[in-house]
């Protein structure tokens, strides 16, 4: 680990259970919020129509972009399940604004030695919670 962050900074977030457009959605506004692999070209497409499809990006939570946040509350048209893995500092930095940007349903977490998996049904956010 590089001496100069006494953390690992980076999420490692599989989107499934929902459809290309609100993967989509959830990662263009994660990309708002923080650097990432994906790119605003990178859209994701269902390569079969009888098997599941997992969407996977990874992003670097250490410098959030707070002007770029998305002037309005994203929409999905159903929830979308998250399963986010990362460094302990990683996920509740993360997690935060996760919360900001959806209603967020934690399913579990499992913890180990370094690493922490999240479990997560996202929603969009109601009226009043915006």
């Amino acid at each position: 680990m590089d001496k100069a962050r006494p953390h690992p900074e980076t999420v490692s977030v599989e989107l499934s259970g929902c459809s290309k457009e609100d993967a989509r959605v959830v990662f263009d506004t994660l990309c708002a919020c923080f650097s990432s692999d994906r790119c605003a070209e990178d859209v994701p497409q269902e390569l079969s129509a009888t098997r599941p499809t997992v969407w996977l990006g990874t992003f670097d939570v250490a410098d959030p972009r707070e002007g770029a946040r998305p002037a309005r509350p994203a929409r999905l048209a159903a929830s979308v399940t998250a399963d986010v893995q990362g460094g302990y500092w990683a996920i509740d930095r993360f997690r935060s604004t996760l919360d900001s940007l959806f209603s967020v349903y934690e399913v579990s977490t499992a913890s180990g030695d370094q690493e922490e998996e999240l479990h997560v049904r996202l929603e969009s956010r109601r009226l009043q919670e915006a």
